[in-house]
């Protein structure tokens, strides 16, 4: 029997490239670059190959490895927030 490739998790994600915009409100540079470390399982990986996915109020970014939550940004007419909870380290190299 087969296993069903209906993984909610895999679904209707982008890549963390669409986070450069609203991070760069945060930070100066491109923080696509970065390399996120995971607090849950350890993994590295850059931040454009987050997987990122949309809500009405924000982007949440995910592990690939666990699917934890790595970072969550949210922008409204009072200000931002960039919840960084789920990331352990990030990592960015000097310029």
């Amino acid at each position: 029997m087969s296993e069903s490739t209906d993984d909610p998790r895999t679904e209707g994600y982008l890549d963390g490239n669409v986070l450069a915009g609203p991070l760069s409100a945060v930070f100066s540079g491109d923080l696509t670059t970065a390399t996120a470390v995971c607090g849950g399982c350890g993994r590295a990986e850059t931040v454009a190959s987050l997987r990122v996915f949309g809500a009405p109020m924000g982007l949440v970014a995910r592990c690939a490895g666990c699917d934890q939550v790595l970072l969550s940004y949210t922008e409204l007419v009072v200000g931002r927030t960039l919840e960084m909870r789920g990331t352990a380290a990030l990592r960015m190299t000097a310029t």
